[in-house]
């Protein structure tokens, strides 16, 4: 009876040892593709920003059409926006940094928290920067028509119906746009998180 209580004893603590090796392993496979997420969240980010500005300077400036007041506002947006912008990168960069030098599952889980977070408030800027810059130019329009080309009233309105559902579809595809590239890695970012909250427990 005695070897065989011992035998027990022996084979819960291998079975513990086995437990614990087999978190140790999961912990470093989910930290190994957490960073590898991040990274290549922080490289989409730069990609986008290149060839983005990339195709603005590319395409013809026709300054003609817009008076010097939006002109000053669209520079100002766009210097701001560049700022914006590599402040998001650096803050992609700086989770990246974080999550690959973590070595705990609980400072792991909060920079998973904080990347999801991060790319949330990138692409909410997005959407609202898109949304401005359209209303803006809308706006423009409808007074150019209303006071200068003094456009008929049904005419005015055709031009707000167009104009609005340009504004709706073109948000709708810059949504799209990010829920394609950052919303498929945040959904593997999510379920790293999910696996790590078991481990945790």
């Amino acid at each position: 009876m005695k070897e065989l209580d011992l035998l027990k004893k022996d084979w819960q603590k291998n079975d513990n040892s086995f437990a614990q090796v087999s978190e140790k392993e999961i912990y470093k496979m989910i930290h190994k593709k957490s960073s590898s997420i991040v990274k290549w969240i922080f490289i989409i980010s730069v990609l986008e920003f290149v060839v983005l500005n990339s195709l603005s300077f590319m395409l013809p400036d026709d300054k003609m059409s817009k008076s010097e007041t939006i002109e000053i506002i669209i520079t100002v947006l766009d210097y701001v926006s560049y700022g914006v912008a590599l402040f998001f990168m650096y803050l992609f960069y700086k989770n990246y940094r974080s999550i690959t030098a973590t070595s705990n599952t609980k400072k792991l889980m909060e920079c998973i928290l904080s990347t999801r977070k991060t790319v949330r408030y990138y692409i909410a800027y997005n959407l609202f920067l898109v949304l401005f810059v359209s209303a803006l130019l809308f706006s423009y329009e409808i007074i150019i028509k209303t006071t200068v080309n003094n456009d008929s009233s049904s005419k005015i309105l055709l031009t707000c119906v167009i104009m609005l559902v340009f504004i709706v579809v073109l948000l709708g595809l810059v949504w799209l746009f990010y829920q394609l590239i950052y919303g498929l890695l945040l959904k593997k970012l999510n379920r790293n998180y999910a696996e790590l909250k078991k481990i945790d427990l």
